[in-house]
């Protein structure tokens, strides 16, 4: 397999993993970005914790699904990350809250 055909695969697999989200977004309250994953969830805790070395996060997420092309099963119940790094939490506007229905 050449340089240019394993680019060809990864940049497929990549546009299939886009078109996943696409289609699950609507499906997700919390778009929660780490220092090594992208994550849907529709529910979000995240806890900070210092000790003598800093701040470091806890960050709980149920009902996920992860940004990884490598992963054959996105869908997770529960996920638990923990990081010294930079969490950030945004909170996804709704159809329903557009609309002034929610």
């Amino acid at each position: 397999m050449s340089d240019e055909d394993i680019e060809r695969y990864e940049a497929e697999i990549e546009l299939q993993l886009y078109r996943e989200y696409r289609d699950v977004l609507p499906m997700f309250r919390y778009v929660v970005e780490t220092e090594r994953r992208f994550y849907l969830a529709n529910q979000v805790d995240v806890r900070p914790h210092a000790d003598g070395g800093g701040v470091w996060f806890e960050v709980n997420l149920t009902d996920a699904w992860v940004w990884d092309m490598y992963r054959p099963a996105r869908f997770v119940t529960e996920v638990r990350v923990v990081t010294t790094r930079d969490v950030n939490v945004e909170e996804l506007a709704r159809k329903d809250d557009l609309l002034g229905n929610g």
